[in-house]
């Protein structure tokens, strides 16, 4: 019995590290992908927010960019899809609020 809670004990202090890192992981990969995003649409959309889910798929990372269209008064979305293992970003057509509507706190705004 106390050989099992030992063992117990040691296992969970064990995977506190590989927690804190993945949490570290997630942050670093939401901020990376954050920014090639905002940078893939900077010449479409100006004041541009931008909301990425924290985790992605299996392969890709994913985020709505949304703003005034650039020259413009139309607001507009683009879906950013970045490729977890090249790194790189695509971004999707503009879509209006005719088509979606998207309303993002400003407090995610960059």
């Amino acid at each position: 019995m106390r050989k099992t809670l030992c063992t117990a004990i040691l296992t969970s202090l064990i995977s506190l590290p590989a927690a804190a890192s993945s949490d570290e992981a997630w942050q670093e990969f939401t901020a990376d992908v954050q920014a090639k995003c905002l940078a893939a649409t900077e010449g479409m959309i100006e004041n541009a927010k931008i909301v990425v889910d924290p985790f992605g798929s299996e392969s890709y990372g994913l985020a709505i960019v949304s703003g005034k269209a650039k020259g413009a008064d139309a607001t507009i979305n683009h879906i950013c899809v970045y490729d977890k293992q090249a790194k790189t970003v695509e971004i999707g057509g503009e879509m209006t609020t005719d088509t979606v509507k998207i309303d993002i706190p400003d407090q995610v705004k960059p």
